[in-house]
């Protein structure tokens, strides 16, 4: 029915422990695959019950939760979950978003409701974006950038409905693996950041990618590009790859998604 992926990298068994018991309990996890990029092995969290793959290096966010989509799809499992190592919730979600995929089999990809820990939305939902949304937005006055974010996080639809955007977050990712098998998994020239991105970006070409509220998670988000002067390095880099594939300024696939998603909401 589903298997999920979790993508390591120097976490002990006690970070990532709540999570797997939270997929397990769900009844409707098949296999978890903890993918380790961390520098050391740890063999301990093979006793989570769980299929634990070391990688002996650093592959990046979707390089490595792409061995397990890989399987996923060998095996014909209809649902793939992609999930960070930081996110919690109740397990009876996943039969709820279960039978929503189901019942609509248009819906390539889905995320639910985000929260930090102390109750606040996160505001993922996105239209697909320009250089200045993803690269230049820090450089920017604070209201002109804040005025910006409104418009680019679509924060005026008040994140209360079932909406088809066109960049959903990679924190949770429910994805169909039919949508899948048309759309290709991650592009593994992305190191880190904007595969997500381009992932959704894909799968919206085909499939509706849905942002559900009807059920929500809790997201213990930190934003590392902004602490740290390599994070912020590999961010820009990235950025620039996901720019010199799809476009910089001319975007006409953008222009057009993001206007519709506008006109629609």
């Amino acid at each position: 029915m589903l298997n999920a992926s979790i993508v390591l990298y120097k976490h002990t068994v006690s970070d990532i422990s709540p999570l797997v018991k939270t997929l397990q309990n769900s009844g409707l996890v098949s296999e978890i695959f903890l993918i380790d990029n961390s520098p050391n092995e740890n063999k301990d969290f093979e006793q989570l019950n769980v299929k634990y793959i070391y990688n002996n290096s650093n592959l990046g966010y979707g390089r490595a939760h792409n061995i397990a989509l890989r399987k996923s799809l060998a095996a014909n499992i209809p649902y793939h979950l992609v999930v960070n190592p930081d996110i919690s919730f109740e397990p009876e979600i996943l039969k709820t978003i279960v039978t929503y995929m189901d019942n609509h089999q248009d819906v390539g990809h889905l995320m639910p409701k985000v929260f930090y820990p102390n109750g606040h939305l996160q505001y993922l939902c996105k239209l697909l974006p320009t250089p200045t949304d993803l690269i230049f937005r820090r450089f920017l006055p604070k209201n002109v950038r804040e005025k910006r974010m409104r418009k680019f996080e679509l924060r005026y639809s008040g994140y209360n409905r079932i909406m088809n955007v066109p960049y959903l977050s990679g924190c949770f990712m429910f994805l169909r693996t039919e949508a899948l098998k048309v759309t290709g998994i991650f592009d593994e020239r992305f190191f880190m950041y904007p595969e997500d991105i381009d992932l959704t970006r894909r799968i919206h070409q085909h499939y509706k990618t849905i942002f559900f509220p009807e059920v929500s998670i809790i997201h213990h988000h930190a934003q590392g590009s902004y602490s740290s002067p390599k994070m912020l390095w590999i961010h820009i880099v990235n950025m620039l790859r996901y720019f010199n594939k799809w476009g910089w300024i001319f975007d006409k696939e953008r222009r057009e998604v993001n206007k519709r998603i506008l006109k629609s909401l």
